[in-house]
């Protein structure tokens, strides 16, 4: 298979990834809150469970062909790492980014909403840029330790990981630019105000930076010559 055939694949798989990421979280939130009654806890719990589930299966689907980063800072975070060329970082965010829209359109005409629309759910302030710099923190943190340690786990602790952080934070955890900015454009239980978004990324960019300088100390990747005595062994 030519280079050129694997890269396409590999930014493919990612804005597919992306894009049933998005559907998943808009598309569930919207069933959560049409079925929920107006009880905002159970719409969350609702939302929080399918995105957890999509994450599993979606990452079990694209794991093995691009990596199923599906996040620009997951994507900076693995080139930083040197576990990604570093050529693939600007076609990765791309493909996210549209992805993530691609997904929100498609959510939106499930229910028979407008494609976009921009949201009014305000979601600023300094617990709320905390809540992203933690979650973001965490989820590197989990993809780190995890595909460093024990790899088959990793689609399951990402997943459980931010099934949690949807309710330990008060943003409800995006922790991923490409969805903070995809989810501007839905006025709907999912949605965050397009003038909240800047804050978002800085935070989740900070979280994703400590994370990865933190935790590539507390795992370090074997030396190639600790790799050879171990498959030697």
């Amino acid at each position: 298979m030519s280079s050129k055939n694997i890269v396409l694949k590999r930014i493919v798989a990612e804005f597919l990834g992306t894009a049933f990421l998005l559907a998943v979280v808009v598309g569930s939130g919207i069933m959560a809150q049409t079925l929920s009654a107006g009880n905002a806890a159970i719409a969350l719990l609702a939302n929080a469970l399918a995105t957890g589930a999509g994450l599993i299966a979606l990452i079990l689907m694209f794991g093995n062909l691009s990596g199923a980063h599906f996040n620009p800072v997951v994507t900076l975070s693995e080139a930083w790492q040197k576990n990604l060329p570093s050529h693939y970082i600007f076609p990765y965010v791309v493909a996210q980014i549209l992805g993530a829209f691609a997904g929100v359109a498609a959510a939106h005409g499930m229910f028979d909403l407008p494609l976009f629309f921009a949201s009014m759910h305000a979601r600023t302030g300094v617990s709320q840029w905390w809540s992203e710099f933690i979650a973001t923190f965490g989820l590197i943190a989990v993809i780190i330790s995890t595909s460093r340690t024990r790899p088959a786990t990793t689609p399951f602790a990402v997943a459980a990981y931010i099934t949690a952080a949807y309710w330990f934070t008060s943003s409800t955890s995006f922790a991923n630019p490409a969805v903070s900015l995809a989810r501007a454009m839905s006025d709907t239980f999912a949605g965050i105000r397009p003038n909240d978004v800047p804050g978002f990324i800085v935070m989740q960019l900070l979280g994703a930076a400590s994370a990865t300088v933190l935790f590539n100390w507390l795992y370090p990747s074997p030396s190639p010559s600790s790799s050879s005595e171990v498959s030697s062994s």
